[in-house]
């Protein structure tokens, strides 16, 4: 059934909403998959907070002009479903690499990120970028090193301390 001219002005205006906020995004063929299996993939992507949407290549390209994946607009061709990370950058590319290693009918076409077209190949690399609370923890661990490394340098003196105490007791019992 086509969609009207109201109902394609809504897919452009929601699909262009979570393009604006998104923080990359993912286009993939889906040939050849079944409903159940596209249902699996949204599933897994609302779980991970990644907007999925298979959306005429026309209505994408009005939908991602104007935003940081209209760079993603000449390669727009054949059946494509978009992906769009709404909480970390590499959340859309670690659905979509999981989902195609369970489904061959399933490639990724092209990624963008930061208003850069990234290949198809480099989805490892995006999917292996940390989640937020991954990166917050990594950039704690990092700031409480040297705090570490102080404390443990002033406990080291009363350590060493009481070791040289120890010693001399010992010396003197062996003497006597």
């Amino acid at each position: 059934m086509a969609l009207t001219l109201e109902e394609k002005k809504a897919v452009v205006a929601e699909v262009a909403e979570v393009a604006k906020g998104a923080f990359s995004a993912v286009a993939a063929e889906y040939c050849g998959l079944t409903v159940e299996q596209l249902t699996d993939l949204r599933i897994k992507a609302r779980g991970d907070s990644v907007y999925v949407r298979v959306v005429k290549n026309t209505l994408a390209r009005r939908a991602l002009d104007g935003t940081d994946f209209a760079c993603m607009s000449d390669r727009l061709t054949g059946p494509l479903i978009l992906a769009f990370s709404q909480e970390d950058p590499g959340a859309a590319a670690r659905v979509a690499k999981d989902f195609a290693k369970e489904n061959d009918k399933f490639s990724v076409t092209m990624l963008s990120v930061g208003g850069e077209l990234l290949e198809p190949s480099d989805i490892d690399k995006l999917a292996k970028l940390p989640t937020r609370d991954q990166a917050i923890s990594m950039l704690m661990s990092v700031m409480l090193a040297p705090t570490e490394k102080l404390v443990r340098t002033f406990n080291e003196v009363p350590g060493k301390l009481v070791r040289v105490v120890d010693a001399v007791r010992d010396q003197k019992q062996q003497a006597a």
